[in-house]
């Protein structure tokens, strides 16, 4: 009895190989047809993606929409090509049970990858309105830098200090985005302190000749330099100096114009006469005892 039951098992297992075998030689031809259409979907997916890559930043002058718009259709045509690939290989059930079960499980996996979604959201927003262009230096929350990229769920930025920092596209959406070099104007200031016995006028005259001097330095109807008292401090009287510089190249130029600048007017002042003295420190002693025990030392230098 045993041994026909061990029979019966091997004869069973024999024949649901032989039909697993039988079958899957039936589906072969769909199943090549579905990969051969996968490889389709993929190699035209890149090619019309590119194209379109190429066509938009012709016709736009926008290389992140374009690119974005280029991975968009390449994601779709493999979308679209898997489908297909699993209706040839006779597994058509299998791709309606995926459409039906992405829509049962859209609430569920709306939940869960809600910031994924967010993102992608995001992204296609900013790939046809947003307010900068690659290579801009913005100023995204505390992140400070050049736009590289923009991605599906994030916008790339490089700092200055070589830092890549990944944004997500809801951040650059929700939070306030500063464009430097959008109209290519910035403009800097610092403060200089003159003796108080010094002629603020002739002073102020002084720093504006200074910034006229330096050629990377701008100056037009709606970019004036000038220059106010700011402060009368404890030895000095503060003088403000507020001038633009151009900041297509925000990293260097901008940076090497603000140092060109200060040091001209550091020159020109002492050159003229002025005298920027340090802080003052007055200190006090209180209590007869104090006075008395408090050492000084007068050394007299002999000139030669």
């Amino acid at each position: 009895m045993q041994q026909d039951n061990r029979a019966y098992s091997v004869t069973t297992v024999k024949d649901s190989f032989e039909r697993f075998y039988d079958n899957f030689i039936e589906q072969l031809p769909g199943i090549g047809l579905g990969l051969l259409i996968i490889i389709l979907g993929v190699l035209i997916g890149s090619w019309i993606g590119r194209f379109a890559t190429r066509r938009i930043s012709a016709r736009t002058s926008d290389p992140l929409m374009s690119r974005f718009l280029g991975k968009t259709i390449r994601f779709i045509f493999l979308l679209v090509a898997v489908m297909l690939a699993l209706r040839a290989a006779g597994l058509g059930g299998i791709a309606t049970g995926i459409l039906t079960a992405a829509g049962a499980s859209a609430v569920i996996f709306g939940f869960a990858f809600k910031d994924i979604g967010e993102n992608f959201i995001s992204g296609i927003i900013l790939a046809f309105n947003r307010p900068f262009d690659i290579e801009d230096t913005v100023e995204i929350g505390e992140n400070f830098g050049k736009v590289k990229g923009l991605e599906f769920r994030y916008t790339k930025l490089k700092t200055f200090d070589g830092k890549d920092v990944y944004i997500p596209n809801s951040d650059v959406l929700t939070k306030p985005v500063t464009n430097f070099t959008e109209d290519g104007f910035f403009r800097w200031n610092f403060t200089i302190g003159i003796a108080y016995e010094n002629n603020i006028d002739e002073a102020k005259k002084t720093v504006m000749t200074a910034l006229r001097e330096e050629p990377t330095v701008i100056e037009d109807n709606d970019h004036q330099n000038f220059v106010i008292e700011d402060e009368l401090a404890t030895s000095t009287v503060n003088l403000k100096v507020f001038f633009w510089v151009d900041t297509k190249d925000f990293r260097r130029l901008a940076l090497i114009t603000k140092g060109n600048v200060v040091r001209a007017v550091k020159e020109a002042l002492e050159e003229n006469g002025f005298y920027m003295p340090a802080d003052i420190q007055e200190i006090k002693l209180y209590g007869a005892g104090m006075e008395k025990d408090f050492p000084v030392r007068m050394n007299r230098v002999e000139e030669k």
